[in-house]
């Protein structure tokens, strides 16, 4: 502040404008008049003074940015009155301003000021009266800034508390540690915890698949600022019963920086989030049963231009198990399927059990076509409850899979006549003019999810398909020869 400040800037005392306050330079100045006027100047809102008379003891630097008048200007005038309010008004603002003094607390008023240009600015005061060392009114300070200002700041916290309330999204501060500090309640149901129970806490301890990702797009924000679009993250949330939950949340984030410091200073993130899983599940079910009703399409006109029967069956399961399976088997009934019967026997009384020979296979050891198999008309040696045998018994699908372990899973799936990696089957019975005519198994590995029922729904329009050729195949193989006439 400048020497003429610094004269001026004294509180309000008991005998007026001219003692001083216990503490501070007097009015000559000295270092506790400097450090009254540096608090003052260095005050975001606007701050002025008066004594028990009205008479204008302190005016900063922030009233000067706002009404355009000096301190050297206003120090020392009585009131308002004729340069800072309009004279009508001068009376009703200036009784309103002293009355403070004699009410505890503070009061609240909005005035309409004159700027020195002549403008006019509606600002809201704070006033509350200032007591004298024997107790009594010795003066008021009044604080005040614009009103748009005001209001502008009313609406920020506004928002802020409607977010942390109870907003549609999820909304989650975290400080630069990654720790949440706030937590509204639509975020807290959506991680499963209380509002208060997350907070300070890691949100690995919550969130216990895709924690690396959701961190790793916070400390990206940290350091590079909000990202352009909003991200969809999928996680894997740890249930209160000891379960897990898969979520997907769209999400977006924002860098809180501090807006006192002269650089901005990261204090944490504001990340917004929104549950999308049932939306994108749904995508990806209606996705899967576009692309599997298109293969089904082109493995049926692939299937037409093949001269082999057992070519256009293979066919058909090749265009099957693009994104369904990894391995792929054919096993055919042993004998003729007239005389299979629904239980696992023979029309004439289930004396004879199910035989299953193989006719084809994909690679066991990596991906590939499905190719028939030269078995000489030996059974497979599949066991009593093999989910296969169980399949034709059904007349149905059967799923299974490997028990949990990895250490099991080798055992499990050669013990079948599997290839060792498989851990998840599905067996669909060939179906054609009222015959059980074999089996199809499909396999997946331990990357891919277990069977689900539309999984079998999708296996049993392939094999309906792959029936009628295989159907074809058995017929042209049991067709008598030709006799030559004679």
């Amino acid at each position: 502040m400048s020497a003429s400040r610094s004269e001026t800037a004294r509180p309000p005392g008991p005998d007026g404008p001219e003692s001083g306050a216990d503490g501070a330079a007097g009015p000559d100045g000295g270092p506790g008049a400097d450090l009254l006027a540096a608090l003052l100047d260095g005050m975001d809102a606007a701050l002025c003074a008066f004594d028990a008379d009205g008479v204008i003891t302190h005016w900063n630097r922030e009233a000067e940015r706002i009404l355009g008048w000096s301190a050297d200007e206003a120090v020392g005038r009585r009131g308002f009155a004729g340069w800072a309010v309009r004279s009508a008004d001068a009376d009703e603002v200036h009784g309103r301003l002293m009355a403070a003094m004699e009410v505890p607390g503070r009061l609240v008023h909005e005035f309409a000021l004159l700027r020195k240009d002549g403008g006019r600015v509606l600002v809201r005061t704070q006033s509350a009266g200032v007591r004298g060392a024997d107790g009594g009114p010795a003066g008021v300070y009044c604080a005040f800034s614009e009103v748009h200002a005001q209001i502008d700041l009313e609406r920020s916290i506004a928002l802020s508390e409607a977010l942390f309330d109870d907003a549609l999204w999820g909304v989650v501060l975290v400080d630069v540690d990654l720790r949440p500090t706030v937590v509204n309640g639509h975020a807290a149901r959506a991680l499963g915890s209380g509002r208060t129970a997350l907070l300070g806490r890691p949100l690995g301890e919550t969130v216990t698949q895709g924690v690396e990702e959701l961190e790793g797009a916070l400390h990206h924000v940290l350091a590079e600022g909000a990202p352009r679009a909003l991200a969809e993250l999928w996680v894997t949330l740890r249930a209160p019963d000891g379960g897990e939950r898969r979520r997907c949340w769209r999400s977006g984030f924002l860098r809180l920086a501090s807006p006192l410091a002269e650089e901005p200073v990261p204090l944490g993130v504001g990340w917004l989030f929104q549950d999308v899983t049932e939306a994108k599940l749904a995508a990806q079910e209606a996705d899967k049963l576009r692309f599997r009703s298109s293969q089904l399409h082109r493995a049926g006109r692939a299937a037409g231009e093949c001269e082999s029967p057992m070519e256009a069956a293979t066919v058909c399961l090749d265009f099957a198990l693009v994104g369904f399976a990894d391995h792929a088997l054919i096993d055919l009934v042993l004998g003729e399927p007239a005389a299979v019967a629904p239980g696992g026997g023979t029309a004439a009384g289930g004396a004879q059990p199910t035989r299953l020979v193989r006719v084809a296979a994909t690679p066991g050891g990596s991906v590939g076509p499905c190719l028939p198999v030269a078995a000489g008309g030996i059974p497979v040696s599949y066991r009593d409850g093999h989910p296969a045998l169980q399949a034709v018994a059904r007349t149905g699908s059967v799923r299974a899979s490997a028990p949990s372990g990895a250490s099991t899973t080798p055992t499990w799936s050669v013990s079948r006549q599997w290839p060792p990696d498989s851990v998840h089957a599905l067996c669909t019975v060939l179906r054609s003019r009222g015959r059980t005519l074999g089996v199809v198994t499909f396999l997946r590995g331990a990357s891919r999810p277990s069977f689900e029922r539309q999984d079998a729904v999708y296996a049993e329009d392939v094999t309906a398909r792959m029936a009628a050729s295989l159907d074809l195949l058995r017929a042209e193989e049991t067709r008598p020869e030709a006799r030559p006439e004679g």
